[in-house]
């Protein structure tokens, strides 16, 4: 997922015009950081997608959906099709973040464990 999050970031970002310090500037992120994150290499994307989000004035359905996206795109009529795709996507982004919680909760449990 992070391999499309970034390949999708770094096109828009060619859209829009902007460099990648630019962008890393709006996060206030270093521009290694935002290139990580363009590359695939790193996850923090997540915890800056509204700012993303507003940046490249999408929504964050739009950054995570797996077909590509257009910039400032005004589409009318017809989101059935899409409503369930976000479902889909909705659901695969609930389910990694329960993974996730999952393995901190383990992970605070030896932590708490090796404490004792």
């Amino acid at each position: 997922m992070n391999n499309i999050i970034g390949n999708k970031l770094k096109s828009l970002r060619k859209q829009k015009g902007f460099s990648q310090e630019q962008v890393s500037g709006y996060l206030h992120i270093s521009q290694s950081a935002y290139a990580r994150i363009e590359n695939g290499d790193s996850h923090s994307w997540s915890t800056h997608i509204d700012k993303i989000c507003e940046v490249f004035e999408i929504t964050p359905e739009e950054l995570v959906k797996q077909e590509n996206i257009v910039v400032n795109s005004n589409q009318t009529g017809g989101h059935s099709t899409n409503a369930i795709v976000v479902n889909q996507l909705s659901e695969r982004l609930i389910e990694q973040y329960e993974k996730r919680l999952k393995e901190k909760d383990e992970i605070i449990e030896q932590l708490m464990s090796k404490i004792k």
